[in-house]
């Protein structure tokens, strides 16, 4: 309370004990109007007043009669004394009562405890809801409110007056001891300084702001409040930033957004209803330099807070969908309140990876690539360029210098981020065409990948290769008209099973040399020798039967570790690069055709591709052992150059079994590895094994995979991890779902003895049986992105009882059945047939 209030309060007891209030049935044993009240003199009195108004005493209104009547100043009394009060007392070491808070214009947490205090005595918490109300409505107030103050010299503590300073600390700790507690520290006087902040930094004292939360919240009337400012707030703050660039100017309006999304209660429903879907509109016309200070600073929150956070945009999002009805008319794209919290949610995914493991330094360099000048055929036929350009730039990304790659591991998973409800309403096709031509008057949740689960990304990523596979038939069709060529719209191979990769390299190869473009037609794969229309089978296992080649260790491309099961690139291979490069377009070509391969390599390879190096982390599957080592040595609690006597030479065995020596740093035989420098000596050899080694191999293998995947956007949507789930499928093979979902043909139906006999001889099959049945019945031992359900496989009725096996069309995930006359015998011809089956699931 200002002094000025509180001297106005003393008076008024002064007058009461002098004058009275004027009712002549008055019963306050502190007013001169009550019969029982002994008058008193004016020196008296003033003690008296000072008393009354330190216990909050009752204070009388005056009555009618007596404010008609009075011609007394009204700082007069009744024998024509005005007493001076200035000199006894100092508003700072006395609590006021409710009715003079009126002059808060913003809120301290000595403040609010103040008031908090006196509305407990009263019982009445009228006061502190109006002011509530009041400043977390207005903007301008809730900027000032909670700010950090600086700390202040002995110089300046002395320039106020000695008494103010101890009545100040009196107060607080008055105000301490009525709250049962500790508090923080009292704020100081007005006029005291803020504490200056660097740009990452904010003047809102975080800590004051959540300790006053948890008070002002265990209280309903004072929650309802806040509910209602932050309606009346919002409106008003949306269209200082859409159309006043406030936070160019006042950089600490991010205050608001600080402040606001401290309320640990944001999830509940009178919040969701109307507050949150106004509040994040507004915070999602902050400009791309705040929300990135925003992201930087709840990244130092913890994990706690960003955790509620997410939480709180998550289930304003689910609340929203579940809340309404969309389909192809009324698109999720189009509800406000959906885009608003995704967007903020954004933010709060950037602040999990902020705070989470970052390696942002170790990057592989990418290829620039220039576009000429020139019109090509498309331009001057109006075909746009929509396919040929890479994805878009994420700006939040390139204000913060982080992308989701470089992330090893963010605070929260980044599974919890994704929302399957969401998910369940999206129309990808429509969202597709949002993200590539309507980006800036229409929202594509392409733009916020961390929301969408992979197979949502996959659907969309597959919309985009189709329509650029057409959009190749289409420029090669026009290329035809104007040159008079034979139109070639797709991308066929005719090989040899027995020459496959000879057939291979030689036709990709040209292919890649003389219209790389060609790779982005569709696929269709020919056996010489064999009949067939390739509707996607043939093309499958033409890629199985390209990777049982190459990955052949006789070859020696790759090496196997026989503990994790997976392949690496063999530094001392003998093969061009050009069998590199058709490792990665193979890779490149079965995702942009939408198939399976069956490829085993550890996650650093996938990590590379998307334009990572690999570090001593990397270590860990792809090689296990030489992490263990590498690990003994940082760990070792010795003296590492004494006991373990090993240089910055290194020696590795090349493809013959013959020592290699290798100088990690210049004259590396010389320098020997200390406890000083070991985690050098790790990083280093990490290095050489991950990247420089195989460089040359990596490189040409990277290369094939960008010629069909440079212009898509599966950098952008996906992470290492997620394009690994596109290449090789799931290792889950759940045949349960794919039971849920299979259909039948010919006769069949899933009530038909014979159907009932295969699913539980299927469902009593070994695991490597399951995998062996579902490489005869679709091409590949893999479950799709999503799982088995996926799949739609069709059995179909292929004759009566007979000797003859199952076979299958692998082209359309098709099993040609018999009606076997025992489920014994369907036992034994449907293993053997699994067994040996080679080419189109046929002996």
């Amino acid at each position: 309370m200002k002094k000025a209030a509180a001297k106005h309060l003393i008076e008024r007891y002064f007058r009461q004990l002098t004058e009275g209030c004027g009712n002549g049935n008055c019963t306050n044993e502190f007013c001169a109007s009550c019969c029982d009240f002994q008058p008193v003199d004016s020196n008296s009195a003033a003690v008296k007043a000072l008393e009354l108004f330190k216990i909050n005493a009752k204070l009388c209104d005056p009555h009618a009669s007596k404010s008609e009547s009075g011609a007394l100043h009204p700082d007069t009394s009744a024998n024509g004394i005005r007493p001076n009060f200035s000199n006894m007392m100092s508003s700072k070491d006395l609590l006021g009562t409710k009715e003079d808070f009126s002059d808060v214009h913003y809120l301290t947490e000595d403040t609010v405890y103040t008031i908090l205090t006196v509305c407990e005595e009263e019982g009445d918490y009228s006061v502190l809801i109006r002011i509530i109300g009041k400043v977390f409505s207005n903007a301008e107030a809730l900027i000032k409110s909670f700010r950090k103050v600086a700390p202040h010299t002995t110089e300046e503590l002395h320039s106020f007056e000695p008494t103010d300073v101890d009545k100040h600390k009196e107060r607080s700790a008055a105000v301490s001891e009525k709250m049962g507690g500790s508090s923080a520290a009292a704020a100081l006087p007005e006029d005291s300084p803020t504490q200056t902040v660097g740009p990452d930094e904010v003047t809102v004292d975080i800590d004051a702001v959540r300790r006053v939360y948890d008070r002002l919240l265990a209280n309903e009337q004072i929650e309802a409040a806040l509910v209602n400012a932050l309606v009346y707030l919002t409106p008003n703050v949306e269209l200082d930033l859409e159309y006043l660039d406030v936070y160019e100017t006042n950089p600490d309006y991010l205050n608001i957004f600080i402040i606001v999304m401290e309320n640990s209660n944001l999830h509940s429903p009178e919040y969701l209803e109307m507050a949150m879907p106004l509040f994040c509109k507004a915070m999602s016309k902050l400009p791309v330099s705040a929300l990135a200070k925003l992201s930087k600073v709840w990244a130092r929150f913890g994990l706690p807070h960003i955790r509620r956070m997410m939480e709180t945009f998550q289930q304003l999002i689910t609340f929203t969908i579940i809340s309404n009805e969309y389909d192809s008319e009324h698109l999720v794209n189009d509800d406000e309140t959906v885009v608003a919290a995704t967007n903020c949610l954004k933010v709060v995914f950037y602040a999990s990876i902020l705070a989470g493991d970052l390696d942002v330094d170790h990057n592989e360099e990418e290829d620039e690539e220039s576009e000429s000048d020139e019109l090509t055929l498309q331009e001057l036929l109006g075909e746009e360029r929509l396919y040929r350009k890479g994805p878009r730039i994420n700006p939040l990304e390139k204000e913060l210098g982080v992308r989701t790659v470089d992330c090893r591991k963010p605070l929260i998973p980044f599974e919890d981020f994704i929302n399957e409800s969401l998910n369940d309403v999206i129309e990808m096709d429509k969202d597709f065409t949002f993200f590539k031509v309507d980006a800036e008057t229409k929202f594509s949740f392409q733009s916020c990948p961390f929301i969408l689960n992979a197979i949502t990304k996959n659907q969309g990523l597959y919309y985009d290769n189709r329509i650029r596979m057409y959009s190749e038939r289409r420029i090669t069709a026009l290329y035809s008209m104007v040159q008079g060529q034979q139109p070639n719209p797709y991308l066929k191979l005719k090989v040899r099973r027995d020459h496959i990769i000879d057939d291979a390299l030689v036709r990709l190869e040209m292919i890649s040399m003389e219209n790389p473009s060609d790779l982005k037609k569709q696929l269709f794969v020919e056996f010489e020798g064999e009949q067939g229309v390739d509707e996607g089978g043939v093309s499958k296992e033409f890629f199985q039967l390209v990777l049982e080649e190459i990955f052949n260790p006789d070859i020696g491309m790759f090496t196997y570790d026989d503990e994790t099961k997976l392949f690496w690139f063999n530094s001392s291979s003998l093969e061009n690069e050009a069998q590199y490069t058709l490792i990665g377009i193979v890779l490149g070509l079965a995702i942009y055709n939408n198939c399976i391969l069956d490829v085993h390599f550890p996650m650093v390879v996938y990590r590379k591709l998307m334009g990572k190096k690999g570090t001593y982390f990397d270590l860990a599957d792809s090689h296990p052992v030489l992490l263990q080592s590498l690990k003994e040595v940082l760990e070792y609690t010795g003296n590492v150059e004494e006991d373990m006597m090993i240089t910055f030479q290194i020696s590795h065995t090349d493809l013959f079994g013959n020592p290699v020596s290798y100088d990690l740093k210049e004259k590396g035989d010389q320098i020997p590895v200390t406890n000083e420098n070991r985690q050098e000596f790790v990083d280093l050899y990490a290095d050489y094994i991950l990247n420089k080694s195989v460089e040359t191999q990596f490189r040409a293998f990277k290369k094939g995979f960008l010629m069909v995947t440079n212009e898509s956007p599966l950098k952008y949507l996906f992470r290492p991890e997620e394009v690994e789930l596109l290449i090789c499928g799931s290792r889950n093979l759940d045949f349960k779902a794919l039971e849920d979902t299979t259909e039948y043909d010919g006769g069949y139906s899933k009530d038909s003895q014979i159907i009932k006999d295969f699913w539980e001889t299927l469902h009593s099959f070994g695991e490597e049986q399951k995998r062996l049945f579902l490489q005869f019945t679709t091409g590949t031992d893999r479950a799709p992105v999503g799982g088995l359900g996926k799949l739609k496989m069709i059995i179909a009725k292929n004759g009566p009882d007979t000797d003859r096996l199952p076979t299958s069309h692998t082209c359309f995930n098709a099993l040609l059945l018999p009606e076997y006359s025992s489920k014994e015998k369907l036992r034994e011809r449907l293993l053997k047939a699994i067994t040996y089956a080679k080419g189109f699931g046929m002996l």
